[in-house]
């Protein structure tokens, strides 16, 4: 005898991963909430970790922020470094059982051979900021 409801879950959960059947039950795959941490600092970056003439991803790794699972990390840039009046965020869901977070922003829509500054940070998703904006760093984008 099987289990019908489990099946049809199974299968639910297969369609919306790409086809790949995974056995962890459906309560264990959403992160749970976190105590919020007391200190939350970057541990290593920010850094450029790809830049092309027209893109560029900075990545930072911070002590997990704990609170909410879904957090952004937010990238403020420009070309003056006293007016960072860009922003990119890129969405990441926290995982409570590591004790540190890898954040990654795409900056788009740069252009050749020009100096950027920027700083990183990072946010829940109601908004509520981590406390950990970096100094001003910055990079120029390649021909």
């Amino acid at each position: 005898m099987y289990d019908r409801a489990g099946l049809v879950t199974k299968l639910a959960m297969m369609i919306a991963a790409g086809g790949v059947l995974h056995s962890v039950p459906v309560a264990a795959q959403v992160s749970a909430t976190k105590q919020k941490t007391a200190r939350v600092s970057i541990t290593q970056g920010p850094e450029i970790e790809r830049s092309e003439p027209n893109f560029a991803i900075v990545k930072w790794t911070c002590n997990n922020p704990g609170g909410s699972p879904e957090h952004y990390g937010l990238v403020h840039y420009g070309t003056d470094s006293t007016k960072l009046d860009q922003t990119a965020k890129s969405p990441i869901r926290l995982n409570p059982a590591h004790s540190n977070t890898v954040f990654r922003v795409r900056l788009d829509r740069l252009k050749p051979s020009t100096t950027y500054y920027y700083k990183a940070d990072a946010m829940e998703a109601n908004g509520n900021s981590d406390g950990i904006p970096s100094r001003v760093m910055q990079f120029t984008t390649p021909r």
